[in-house]
């Protein structure tokens, strides 16, 4: 059997994706989620950030971005 993964963008989408299963009697289940950000992502961001604050960082100019 194969499952299938949806992420529904706004709460009428998952309302309307919830209707059709139960019109076609498919079992279904529901999971809160909290962060869609995978943990290694969100520590290498915080790291960076970690690092500016140390001085660790370095700035560029927003006229030097296209030179």
């Amino acid at each position: 059997m194969e499952a299938i993964l949806i992420h529904p963008a706004s709460k009428e989408q998952l309302a309307a994706i919830k209707a059709f299963a139960k019109a076609l009697k498919i079992p279904f289940e529901t999971k809160e989620v909290e962060n869609t950000y995978l943990p290694e992502f969100v520590d290498k961001i915080l790291q960076g950030r970690e690092d500016v604050k140390n001085g660790k960082g370095v700035k560029i100019a927003i006229e030097d971005l296209w030179k």
